[in-house]
C-alpha cells in the first residue's frame, strides 16, 4: 500500500481536495477528526489536556471546550507546543492503526492522511509521498476571514503562528494549488492522483 501525507496551511482547500482523492478511490483519513477522537471524554487525551491546562478548558458536560483551549494556545507558542505534545502521539497511534486496516483490506491501495502540522510534527517521515495543498496567499487570507468570520487582523495571526506556505512547498513531493476554484483544483488533484497510481503499480 502508498502512504501519502497531505499537508497544507489553514484555509488552502485540504478538506476539497481530499474529497476529490476519496472519489478517486482512495482511502483518506482526516488528522483533524482523530485529533477530536483522542480527545473525547474519558480518554487519556482529555485527562492530560485538563492536568495541564486546568478544569476551565473543559465544557459544563466535561466535553473540551475548543474554543477557550484555543484562545488559550493561539498566542502563546509554549502552550501550543505542550498541546501538541499531547495530542500528537495520540493521534500518530491512531493513524498507524488506521493504516494497518486499511492495509489489510486493499493491499494494493492508497492511502492519505491529511494532517496539517505534519511538518512541524516531524511526521510526514513516515509517509513514502508528501503532497502539499496551497494557494495564493490574498486567496488564503480571504478565504479564512469568511470561513471563520474573522477580521483580517485575526486571519492574519492564525496564518502567521503556522509555518509559511513557501517552507511547506519545500518539503513536497507534489503540490496542489487550488488557487483557481473547484474546477481547476480537480484537475490538479487528478494529476496527482495518476502520479501516485504510477508510483503504486
Amino acid at each position: 500500500m502508498l502512504k501519502v501525507g497531505l499537508t497544507g496551511s489553514i484555509a488552502v482547500g485540504k478538506t476539497y481536495v481530499c474529497e476529490v482523492f476519496e472519489g478517486l478511490g482512495c482511502f483518506v483519513l482526516d488528522a483533524d477528526q482523530t485529533a477530536r477522537q483522542v480527545v473525547e471524554p474519558n480518554t487519556k487525551g482529555l485527562r492530560l489536556i485538563v492536568e495541564c491546562f486546568g478544569d476551565e478548558v473543559l465544557q459544563e458536560n466535561g466535553e473540551l471546550d475548543r474554543v477557550k483551549l484555543g484562545s488559550i494556545v493561539f498566542n502563546n507558542g509554549t502552550k501550543r507546543q505542550l498541546l501538541n505534545e499531547i495530542v500528537h502521539p495520540l493521534v500518530i497511534e491512531e493513524q498507524n492503526k488506521w493504516l494497518e486496516q486499511k492495509e489489510n483490506e486493499k493491499p494494493d491501495g492508497i492511502a492519505i492522511i491529511d494532517a496539517a502540522l505534519m511538518i512541524e510534527s516531524r511526521s510526514y517521515k513516515r509517509f513514502d509521498k508528501l503532497i502539499v495543498v496551497w494557494c495564493d496567499s490574498v486567496i488564503q487570507l480571504k478565504r479564512l476571514m469568511l470561513r471563520n468570520n474573522l477580521s483580517e487582523n485575526e486571519a492574519l495571526k492564525r496564518i502567521n503562528a503556522q509555518m509559511s506556505q513557501e517552507e511547506k512547498k519545500s518539503y513536497a513531493d507534489f503540490l496542489i494549488d487550488t488557487s483557481g476554484g473547484f474546477e481547476v483544483s480537480i484537475k490538479n488533484t487528478e494529476k496527482v492522483f495518476l502520479e501516485l497510481e504510477k508510483i503504486n503499480k
